[in-house]
């Protein structure tokens, strides 16, 4: 591994834990303006408080401030949207342009047990060729078919897969027995937040992973569409950096709240 390939991956994984807080942002290239993402001035205050921030190069381009010291990895695959088979995903942004943007990595897509399953490994093996060349670690997504169960077999599958195929770090969805997933594979598993689900739930599932060996989160939407989206990228970074338990986390997340209720009531008065 090549000193250009270490250093972006040092950006991305913090040296002191080798862990990672990554902020997934990049929801609208497939849904639109989703929830919390429709202005995405929403996502500014959020930004200091990642170690890297996922995101397609439209919104690093027009709402990023390229004085932001937080690292970036860019979504490089896509094509179809919610209402089409999310499967058939092409490479949409050349490493020329990956570089230019200062990335840190890019991530793709795979589809194991889908239609376009083939067709999607083949890109991450394109990916990995060009992407190695510039020194560019390549994170895989692992999206598994509808009729595949997230279980640590079928997960464990799509992982191993990518890793053999030559991804630098992976992400895929916890699961029970999810040691046996990090087990299988030989470069470091971030895991995504999935749907929102209520906050200490999603707290519970990092103390989770992290325990299990995961290196980090790839969260979005439990941490933008929470009611207290700071509090909660703290008490993640809690737990995924400090080996805080979710309950101390989740004070934290309850503090924060309070906090900027507490904000919001003192700047309605001052209107008045």
């Amino acid at each position: 591994m090549d000193f250009g390939l270490k250093n972006r991956l040092s950006k991305i994984f913090n040296p002191k834990t080798g862990k990672t807080v990554m902020l997934a942002v990049d929801h609208g290239y497939f849904q639109g303006p989703t929830t919390g993402l429709r202005d995405m001035k929403n996502i500014t205050p959020l930004i200091p408080n990642a170690d890297c921030l996922f995101v397609t190069r439209g919104i690093l381009r027009n709402c990023i401030d390229p004085k932001t010291e937080t690292s970036i990895c860019l979504r490089v695959s896509g094509g179809p949207s919610i209402l089409g088979e999310l499967s058939n995903e092409d490479i949409i942004v050349s490493m020329e342009e990956a570089v230019r943007l200062n990335a840190s990595g890019v991530g793709m897509s795979i589809f194991v047990g889908a239609s376009n399953e083939d067709r999607t490994i083949s890109n991450l093996g394109q990916l990995v060729n060009e992407a190695e060349r510039y020194g560019m670690p390549v994170l895989a997504i692992t999206a598994v078919g509808k009729e595949m169960v997230r279980d640590a077999r079928y997960l464990g599958l799509a992982c191993r897969m990518a890793a053999e195929i030559g991804a630098h770090f992976v992400k895929t969805y916890y699961c029970d027995d999810f040691h046996k997933v990090v087990e299988g594979c030989p470069v470091p598993i971030v895991i995504a937040g999935g749907k929102k689900i209520p906050e200490m739930d999603a707290l519970l599932m990092t103390e989770n992973a992290i325990k299990a060996g995961a290196k980090g989160v790839d969260m979005g939407r439990n941490i933008f569409q929470s009611d207290s989206p700071i509090g909660m990228i703290k008490a993640v970074k809690a737990i995924v950096h400090k080996g805080a338990t979710a309950q101390e986390a989740y004070e934290i997340y309850q503090k924060s709240k309070k906090s900027s209720a507490v904000e919001i009531a003192d700047a309605g008065m001052e209107k008045v």
